[in-house]
């Protein structure tokens, strides 16, 4: 053999054996899951594990390099190795390819049987008798059957274009505050004029008596101040509304149509004199400075609750709180 045969020879068996040691590093460790990469800070290169839980340096500085004396036998262990190397990589493939297969079907099959399975416990659910709950509604929705059945346009200010009432006396608003408190049919307030003048003179003052049933006296928020519609209605220990009563008297322009509500009424008093109770009782209210002019004068009573609301009641058909008479004013 001439030198340069025997030159490139070396050559060869060299790189053959630098690629075998290369391919005994990388395939093997894998192939056998042991290669991880170290977490913590300041270390260098990968580690394998060992049978006994030790580790072992794989790559660094310190890694072995081949001798070019050992060439020759290196070009054997290399052949030899690199055989090792391939059936190692055959296996690992095959392997690979055998738990894909696996995988595969089962992930398949997982996925195949996910939708019959849940179409199984709904029919199981619904042969039991048990149903999943539907979707909460919005607020502001309709919430149940019977509201539907009777189209109810809502139970707050959800869907209302309108601003929200502040307290004030103003409108149109939208008033959010929730009714509140409502007593028993035979515990629901209610009032009558008991006394009032036949007749009376222009500019003169005079006397309603009214009685009140069922209606605490003690609450009412200034609706001047921002307490008109602001709280709900509430009851006493014992069951009966709190609040307070309103006297109004205006003149009426006529007897046959029904009168403008805007125009102020010539008297206004709201009654809170902490009397009353579930028993009857009477209070008299003076009209000071009587009616304007001659003509017709309607003086009205009502219940109200703390924040001037005509008490609710148990029933539709119960009269509310409420009385009127109409005075001759000469």
């Amino acid at each position: 053999m001439s030198p340069n045969s025997t030159a490139r020879h070396r050559a060869t068996v060299h790189k053959i054996a630098i690629c075998a040691a290369a391919l005994i590093v990388t395939v093997l460790p894998t192939a056998c899951g042991a290669a991880y990469a170290d977490s913590e800070p300041g270390h260098a290169g990968h580690h394998s594990s060992t049978a006994d839980g030790s580790e072992v340096e794989v790559g660094g500085e310190d890694a072995a390099q081949p001798r070019p004396d050992d060439e020759a036998e290196g070009a054997e262990e290399a052949e030899d190795a690199g055989a090792a190397g391939q059936d190692a990589a055959g296996q690992d493939g095959d392997q690979g390819r055998d738990q894909g297969r696996d995988q595969g079907r089962d992930q398949g099959g997982d996925q195949a049987r996910a939708p019959a399975e849940e179409e199984g416990d709904q029919a199981a659910a619904a042969a039991q008798g048990e149903q999943e709950e539907p979707p909460a509604e919005e607020e502001g929705g309709n919430g149940d059957a019977a509201d539907d059945e009777l189209d109810v346009l809502g139970t707050d200010c959800t869907n209302s274009e309108l601003e929200p009432h502040d307290g004030f006396e103003e409108a149109p608003r939208c008033v959010s505050t929730s009714f509140g408190e409502v007593a028993a049919e035979d515990q629901s307030p209610s009032l009558l004029i008991t006394e009032a003048p036949q007749s009376v003179k222009a500019s003169e003052d005079f006397t309603i008596t009214v009685s009140t049933r069922n209606l605490v006296r003690d609450r009412f928020l200034g609706a001047a101040a921002g307490g008109y519609y602001k709280e709900s209605s509430f009851l006493d220990e014992s069951g009966i509304q709190r609040g307070h009563f309103h006297t109004a008297c205006r003149m009426l322009d006529s007897t046959s149509t029904a009168p403008d509500a805007a125009p102020k009424p010539e008297f206004f008093l709201a009654t809170q004199d902490n009397g009353g109770g579930a028993d009857a009782d009477t209070v008299k209210i003076t009209v000071d400075g009587g009616m304007p002019e001659s003509g017709t004068a309607q003086c009205s009573v009502w219940a109200g609750d703390g924040s001037h609301r005509i008490p609710m009641m148990q029933r539709a058909d119960q009269t509310p709180a409420m009385d009127v008479v109409r005075i001759p004013v000469q």
